[in-house]
């Protein structure tokens, strides 16, 4: 137990609070050392030697835990909401947050990572709007949602991957005369703790131009032919100009290190487990400046070593089943259902998927995670246990 808090005294006023303890490494409890202690709190000072342990522990010890959530009773929730919340200017979004539940009740999936579903009824649009909050859309299932960047409209379909940097007007329209369901990725709770966010509505309503659904947006156009750069184009903005990575590009990539390795030519980052990072085509760097996004496909059969590492992870299963472990905690997983791997607890997977349960017979999953923070302040590390 630590020896201060941070607790209210009422009777000096100060929120420091000492006690002193005899234990090893501590001082010897003399009515000396308590008046030392009662001029920390008047003068608002806290002696490293009470707090070394909680402040400096010998590995990481995250706030959040690992927890799962299940799709299918997310979107059964999505759907009632969306029967009884509108979608429009105050609320914004019907956007409903993951909350750890060891972060007293804050819409934080893990200190550094906010994760939603977001529920679009038929022929509704979202808002337009604009932060310095990095984020993304991710669709386990669905079609016929366009989110409109910048004026340009982007589908949104299964499997496809959707980011987009801080500070750029965003709205969304749904097209089509069924509701559609998809997760959102954000860094709210780093920017919250930094103190760094800002926030700007926009129209109210977006213009005709706008509610088109072309298969293709603008952005695709210009960037999304694989290997190539439009030497016409720099972005100005930090993030990926890339506004759709399309299932299709992914599915093939994962496929082929899997043929690849059972030709006995390698390509996977260990036996069974394919995996692909989304990057900035124009210039390979992570898609968003604070976040990271992945996909793992596991053959069916196949389990991962157990992996630690700083900083925390967001994962959605998109397809298949399976077992995951987490820390102490081990689930049955299938399609939709998401889980958070806090910082430094080991997580493993094994595949369980088949014929019935998955497209590609095999475990699929998509994962977002705050590494580009960890590594730009060399803080990141990484263990793989034996």
């Amino acid at each position: 137990m630590t020896p201060s808090s941070l607790t209210q005294d009422t009777a000096t006023g100060s929120p420091v609070r000492l006690q002193a303890v005899a234990a090893e490494g501590q001082p010897e409890v003399t009515p000396a050392l308590e008046a030392l202690y009662r001029g920390f709190e008047q003068e608002l000072l806290v002696p490293l030697w009470t707090e070394i342990g909680d402040l400096m522990p010998a590995h990481p010890r995250s706030r959040a835990v690992p927890h799962l959530w299940h799709w299918q009773r997310l979107r059964e929730l999505a759907a009632e909401a969306g029967d009884l919340v509108p979608v429009g200017r105050g609320g914004e979004r019907r956007a409903i947050a993951l909350a750890n539940p060891s972060l007293g009740g804050r819409p934080f999936a893990t200190p550094t990572l906010w994760a939603a579903i977001q529920y679009l009824m038929p022929g509704e649009d979202a808002p337009e709007h604009r932060h310095t909050q990095h984020a993304f859309r991710f669709v386990v299932e669905g079609s016929g949602v366009w989110t409109v960047v910048g004026g340009d409209p982007v589908p949104m379909n299964r499997g496809d991957f959707l980011p987009q940097a801080g500070w750029n007007w965003h709205a969304h329209h749904n097209a089509t005369t069924e509701p559609m369901a998809w997760i959102d990725g954000l860094d709210i709770p780093f920017q919250y703790v930094t103190e760094a966010q800002f926030f700007e509505f926009g129209r109210d309503e977006i213009d005709n131009a706008e509610r088109t659904t072309p298969e293709r947006s603008r952005s695709e156009r210009l960037w999304g032919h694989p290997g190539l750069r439009p030497l016409s184009a720099t972005p100005t903005t930090p993030g990926s100009p890339l506004l759709l990575y399309k299932w299709a590009y992914t599915n093939a990539a994962l496929n082929d290190q899997l043929l690849l390795e059972k030709e006995g030519f390698g390509g996977t980052v260990e036996p069974g487990h394919a995996a692909v990072r989304y990057a900035n085509p124009h210039d390979g760097t992570d898609v968003l400046p604070t976040l990271r996004a992945e996909f793992h496909r596991i053959a069916r059969g196949a389990e991962t070593a157990p992996v630690r590492e700083t900083g925390s992870s967001v994962y959605q299963v998109f397809d298949g089943s399976g077992t995951v472990t987490v820390g102490d905690r081990t689930w049955s997983v299938g399609r939709g259902d998401l889980f958070v791997v806090p910082s430094w607890e080991p997580f493993s997977a094994r595949s369980e998927a088949g014929t019935t349960d998955a497209d590609e017979h095999a475990l699929d999953l998509f994962r977002f995670s705050d590494v580009p923070v960890f590594e730009a302040l060399r803080l990141h590390r990484t263990q793989k246990d034996a």
